[in-house]
């Protein structure tokens, strides 16, 4: 979905809300939280409140009609409740059967929750310059554990990673080998028109580790060649510098060169990234980068990956040379160290040696 169409759409779900919703978007547009943060922060607030409805725990029948009063005094056994509702959420009725959410996916319901009652009791001002409400529900509310242990998530993301010198072979064969590919002459002048563009971007996501809407919001200012670094805007709406490995920036440097000529782009064109428009160049969007991504690495290895999994590559490559759990998080723009425990489990291979060990030691034996 492009960032138009998240605005649009949030702008409808606002429409739906209570007024101190709209206090919320209205402050956390201009934190910024992207559009699509938003969205699915909106979408689980609606979900909310309609359960809030359908179970009779507010008096409203419609969502704007809940009040201030009726979160400040939700109790926690009824947010467990809806805790229980999503986890179980499906198995209601034969007639009407629906997949159970991931426990990832309830967690991000919950934190969409906690996120809107921690602006509710701590960020919000009345005309007293006091919160709307002190008392806060969901400080009460646990997440659910992880189904999956950290060295079953990285099994099963390991062969989308580009480690060793895949990802360098996987630039190269977008630069010379995926043409060879390619049937009919349309599909060959798109690619050659966009080339540099989309080497550029898989390697400035394999050799930074930023998000893919990191990259899409960055403007050509924000890229340093000469320091090898990238300023970017963080969740929560914080500016990073971002460094660069240095041997991805010969894989950028052929973009810059063309991204005047080809995409037409002139001194008041901010982004970084282009593709063409009608008249006038336009922003790369998030879903295309997504797209280009899953169509060469699909055309390169056979399994198509998402820009996420570029990320996972830069972590993952640069625990296993450093060793330092602190510094891949830093690299990534997180604030802890607790989901970097999954790149030590993707490069970690000791426990595998050590079960190599005993079988020799069992042999000799």
């Amino acid at each position: 979905m492009r960032k138009t169409a998240y605005i649009s759409n949030n702008e409808q779900l606002v429409q739906q809300m209570p007024t101190y919703v709209h206090d919320y978007y209205l402050e956390k547009s201009t934190v910024p939280l992207s559009p699509a943060t938003l969205y699915q922060y909106l979408s689980e607030f609606k979900r909310f409140f309609t359960w809030m409805i359908e179970t009779k725990i507010t008096t409203a029948t419609t969502i704007k009609q809940i009040s201030l009063d009726e979160l400040a005094h939700f109790s926690k056994q009824d947010m467990e409740l809806y805790k229980s509702f999503l986890l179980n959420r499906g198995k209601q009725t034969a007639k009407a059967p629906q997949g159970t959410l991931a426990h990832q996916t309830v967690n991000r319901s919950l934190n969409a929750l906690s996120a809107l009652f921690r602006y509710l009791t701590e960020e919000s001002e009345n005309e007293n310059g006091e919160p709307y409400f002190y008392r806060n529900v969901m400080k009460k509310i646990a997440l659910v554990p992880d189904s999956e242990t950290y060295q079953t998530r990285a099994h099963n993301i390991k062969d989308q990673l580009m480690l060793g010198e895949s990802d360098v072979d996987y630039l190269n064969f977008i630069l010379n080998n995926y043409p060879k590919q390619l049937r009919g002459k349309r599909l060959l002048k798109m690619y050659q028109r966009d080339r540099e563009r989309d080497v550029a971007i898989n390697a400035l996501m394999l050799g930074t580790g930023i998000r893919v809407s990191e990259l899409t919001n960055a403007n050509l200012a924000d890229l340093s060649i000469k320091k090898a670094t990238i300023s970017v805007l963080r969740k929560g709406g914080k500016r990073d510098s971002v460094p660069i490995a240095d041997w991805v920036l010969p894989y950028i440097k052929p973009y810059l060169a063309i991204r005047h000529s080809r995409y037409l782009a002139n001194k008041t064109t901010p982004a970084l990234f282009l593709t063409k428009g009608a008249r006038l160049p336009r922003r790369i969007s998030t879903a295309t980068v997504e797209l280009l991504v899953a169509k060469y690495s699909q055309a390169f290895n056979h399994v198509r990956i998402t820009p996420h999994k570029l990320r996972h590559t830069l972590a993952s490559k640069l625990y296993l040379e450093t060793n330092n759990e602190h510094l891949v998080a830093t690299q990534l723009g997180q604030t802890s160290t607790k989901a970097t425990g999954l790149y030590t489990h993707i490069v970690d291979t000791r426990q595998k040696e050590a079960l190599d060990e005993l079988h020799k030691n069992h042999d000799q034996s």
